[in-house]
């Protein structure tokens, strides 16, 4: 687990951490929803390590992409200074 500034402008000031994790499974789309990526997020406790996101993405060259089973990811929590406060 990493704990940093963000770098960009837009946020510089944000606190930020970042977690790895891994894709373990991908929902099909089903009626009207968007196929979904399962990642387990680690560091998190069990019965919370999972997430589900829309499994759409766009590259650097505008395509449109998505997470392929078993791919590593980095999950990203922001936050505005105001919204956080010391560590005890």
């Amino acid at each position: 687990m990493s704990s940093k500034f963000n770098g960009d402008n837009a946020s510089k000031e944000n606190v930020v951490v970042t977690l790895p994790g891994t894709v373990d499974k991908i929902i099909p789309a089903v009626g009207n929803q968007p196929e979904k990526a399962q990642i387990a997020v680690e560091g998190a406790e069990a019965l919370y390590r999972e997430i589900r996101v829309d499994n759409t993405m766009q590259n650097v060259g505008g395509d449109d992409v998505s997470l392929k089973l078993g791919a590593e990811v980095e999950v990203t929590i922001e936050a505005k200074p105001e919204a956080t406060k010391p560590s005890k």
